[in-house]
């Protein structure tokens, strides 16, 4: 299935940081999928947000199409850890996108969390003890 996305003019960008935990388990997610981006759904906020390797986009189910808001320019290299943020930055596309970043990081991340339990990837990380002279 393809779908097709528009943007207006940008309106504005800023610097912010993404939480490690949304950041990891959407790079997961879209990993696990086996495709070049993945769909997540925010029902609670009746948006879509389409993520790929460079960008997470955000669609109002009313804007036609319409990017509102995209995430962009990830640099989670100048982490230390796993568990710090990761630096984007936020390009707006529709004024109301400045409104809807309020509530888009925790949103966000619920719908994450509840695609990951339905398939069933919140598993604790294993480690394996590799055999002595076992290099597989």
């Amino acid at each position: 299935m393809e779908e097709s996305f528009y943007r207006e003019d940008e309106i504005g960008r800023e610097q912010r940081t993404l939480p490690a935990a949304t950041y990891n388990l959407a790079h997961t997610l879209l990993a696990q999928s086996g495709r070049d981006c993945l769909f997540v759904p925010i029902r609670s906020m009746q948006y879509m947000a389409v993520l790929d390797q460079e960008e997470f986009i955000f669609v109002d189910r009313e804007g036609a199409r319409m990017i509102e808001i995209a995430w962009q320019n990830f640099n989670p290299r100048v982490r230390s850890s796993l568990d710090e943020p990761v630096p984007y930055e936020a390009v707006y596309y529709m004024e109301k996108g400045r409104d809807t970043m309020k509530r888009l990081h925790g949103e966000f991340f619920q719908a994450l969390t509840q695609m990951a339990q339905k398939r069933d990837i919140n598993q604790p990380a294993k480690i394996l003890k590799l055999r002595h002279g076992d290099n597989t």
